[in-house]
């Protein structure tokens, strides 16, 4: 298996003299020897998200990755994907819109988690036909969180955690001497909030539910009922407690999902941790905080 040092002394040895070129150059290689290792089309998309990124705002999915992605797609003749996904997740509404392009865009499609995949980046694996993980790969909760602002700035809140403690509130608040108490959090929720909760986590676990059930189930009818039950398994804040819960390969096997152990395929292995690292190294040495690239070189890089 590569280490990250062994990357890192390939680029540092590489001819270009440009900084960037040098990453690029030892990215693109072994993003092409894996394509020419499986056969299939390769798309990296991956973010800053664990480094000291400068761009706060380009770390997540957002509707610009539409334009990414069509541009990368452009030419790729294979309608067989492998996806190496790298994300903390982002907005659903455009999450949705990117599994809808690639789904029409390519016949089967395989995600391979390199590191972490949390949040709506989990939704596209859930789109996959297959997802792989290593034994240091993880997805995450799809709870829906909610900004709310807070004297601190804005904050990401469980959507759930609002409604389970509105509930609280109307209970406790039947004794006129602590609704006091309760007053400046129930300020900071506007009228209709609660109804947009209730949406946004229903659309979450439906999205991740008919995903799983046309795709990793092969449209099934008779395991519409597994796909609602890991649906809902995913977005139960309850379990999680935390939106960045670690979820483990083993955790989603018992959930009967399509896994495979990217330590099966010791090549396969090797060429996507190359990229892998190539591409956070990039991250920690230069501004450059999302990169969405195909195997052929054509990328859209922010």
């Amino acid at each position: 298996m590569p280490i990250w040092n062994k990357i890192l002394d390939e680029i540092v040895q590489s001819p270009y003299e440009d900084e960037v070129s040098k990453f690029t150059q030892v990215r693109r290689k072994y993003m092409y020897l894996l394509h020419k290792n499986t056969g299939n089309s390769v798309i990296l998309y991956a973010s800053a998200w664990l480094q000291n990124y400068k761009n706060v705002a380009n770390i997540s999915i957002d509707d610009r990755d539409i334009q990414a992605f069509m541009e990368v797609s452009h030419g790729l003749g294979n309608t067989n994907l492998d996806l190496i996904l790298h994300s903390p997740g982002g907005s659903i509404g455009a999450t949705e819109s990117l599994v809808s392009y690639l789904r029409s865009r390519f016949q089967k499609i395989r995600v391979i988690v390199p590191n972490l995949a949390m949040s709506a980046a989990t939704m596209i694996a859930c789109a996959a036909d297959q997802i792989i993980l290593g034994k240091h790969s993880f997805l995450g909760p799809t709870d829906s969180q909610v900004p709310i602002a807070t004297q601190q700035g804005m904050k990401l809140v469980p959507a759930q955690a609002i409604l389970d403690e509105f509930d609280r509130a109307k209970l406790e608040c039947k004794d006129r001497k602590v609704c006091h108490a309760w007053m400046p959090i129930l300020d900071k929720y506007h009228p209709g909030l609660l109804q947009e909760l209730r949406q946004v986590q229903e659309l979450s676990a439906e999205l991740v539910k008919n995903w799983l059930a046309s795709y990793m189930f092969d449209g099934n009818s008779d395991n519409e009922d597994d796909a609602k039950r890991i649906a809902e398994w995913f977005s139960d804040h309850q379990r999680f407690r935390i939106h960045d819960r670690r979820i483990s390969r083993k955790d989603l096997k018992e959930l009967r999902m399509n896994i495979m152990d990217l330590e099966d395929d010791p090549e396969l292995q090797d060429l996507s941790l190359s990229v892998f690292h190539a591409t956070t190294l990039l991250f920690e040495a230069t501004d450059i905080s999302k990169i969405v690239e195909n195997h052929a070189g054509r990328a859209y890089i922010s």
